[in-house]
């Protein structure tokens, strides 16, 4: 298949809708631990995010929690704008006791966890001035900022992280109004037929790919979209009633940008259904996604 033009530069990943066995300890989940801030709330959605930002939607219903080797959210992965805030979350979920692995990607700071339910969260901060990580011969590479290999898995140097804090920061403060959706990591079934999808008909670069592994993006970004067949080759969907993703969202700069992807879905034969703020589809692994466009009162 012929690859599509590049999506555009400031594409992004916007809100993830997840479905919750339990709304009320769900909301206290990632207001209290978290450290989103509730937006507003109805019977058949919890909507969180940062400042203004909508982040993330919990919908209840769910029968049971995350089904294991199945496809679907491997993590949601909010953006903080800095080594302060991310010391924040550490010393937050540290102090309530909640299981949590701080990494250190060299390029990134981050740190992984998960809901009640399993659904996976990262949390990270930019720190490209540490040196950096990507693909090459097939396989992935880490290096510091004097160019020595690194692992790129270490655990992150908590006293340096959290000398960023000052004795007047509360570790009770709200993720800040800068917070945004930086990734969305998936479990597929396939990473070519996910590449196939998101690259070849959506857009976007390909940053990285070895077996099993995929990462894609827009406009030089390291990734927007991890995809992986860790949960299995061939994994299928999560049976109805399970906690997870109920999709995810791409957000675009412009009406002619949306309509530019949702024309090449279409041509391509794939499914295209439309919403009140945009259109969704379905990629290979069964994953839905949201494509709209960017609302201009929130920067990029």
């Amino acid at each position: 298949m012929k690859s599509a033009p590049a999506i555009a530069a400031s594409t992004g990943v916007g809100a993830v809708h997840l479905a919750v066995t339990d709304p009320d300890r769900a909301l206290r989940f990632y207001r209290d631990y978290v450290g989103l801030t509730s937006l507003a709330a109805s019977e058949d959605a919890v909507r969180l995010g940062a400042g203004t930002r909508e982040l993330v939607v919990l919908h209840p219903g769910a029968e049971r929690p995350v089904v294991p080797r199945t496809s679907g959210l491997y993590h949601l992965a909010l953006l903080v704008p800095d080594r302060r805030e991310l010391a924040r979350v550490i010393a937050r979920l540290g102090a309530l006791g909640w299981d949590q692995y701080p990494t250190d990607h060299v390029m990134t700071k981050a740190n992984y966890l998960w809901d009640p339910d399993g659904n996976g969260i990262e949390v990270y901060a930019e720190s490209p001035e540490d040196g950096t990580m990507g693909f090459a011969n097939g396989t992935m590479f880490a290096t510091d900022k004097n160019g020595r290999p690194r692992s790129g898995r270490d655990p992150i140097d908590l006293t340096e992280l959290f000398s960023h804090l000052t004795e007047n920061d509360s570790i009770e403060a709200p993720m800040p109004e800068a917070t945004r959706m930086g990734h969305v990591h998936l479990h597929v079934a396939d990473v070519d037929e996910a590449l196939g999808f998101y690259h070849d008909l959506v857009g976007f670069d390909v940053m990285g790919h070895m077996p099993g592994v995929g990462f894609v993006s827009a406009g030089g970004y390291h990734h927007h979209l991890g995809l992986n067949t860790w949960a299995g080759q061939g994994a299928r969907p999560a049976p109805p009633g399970s906690a997870g993703l109920r999709h995810f969202t791409i957000e675009l700069p412009t009406g002619h940008d949306l309509d530019s992807v949702v024309s090449r879905l279409e041509h391509a034969g794939v499914a295209v259904s439309e919403s009140v703020d945009g259109f969704s589809a379905t990629d290979p692994s069964a994953n839905a996604v949201h494509f709209k466009v960017r609302d201009i009162s929130l920067s990029p």
